[in-house]
């Protein structure tokens, strides 16, 4: 399957789906419930680093190396 789709966009899809459901989490809850500020509780540096990832295994083409290199960026 590696060699028919070869798309390094797995981490940041990962990321992003993965913010988009912290982020429903922390609107009802946060805010509509406990009426906390969303802005407070936003973690920044997940996508750059899941873009990081993604290019080093686009560049490398090896699972192995990005788990390497790319999880010491990470």
């Amino acid at each position: 399957m590696w060699e028919k789709m070869r798309l390094p966009i797995g981490a940041t899809f990962c990321v992003m789906t993965l913010h988009f459901g912290q982020w429903m989490n922390r609107v009802f809850n946060f805010y509509y419930w406990a009426w906390f500020p969303a802005t407070f509780t936003a973690p920044g540096l997940m996508i750059p680093s899941a873009i990081f990832l993604d290019v080093t295994l686009m560049m490398t083409g090896s699972y192995m190396f990005t788990a390497l290199f790319g999880g010491m960026g990470w």
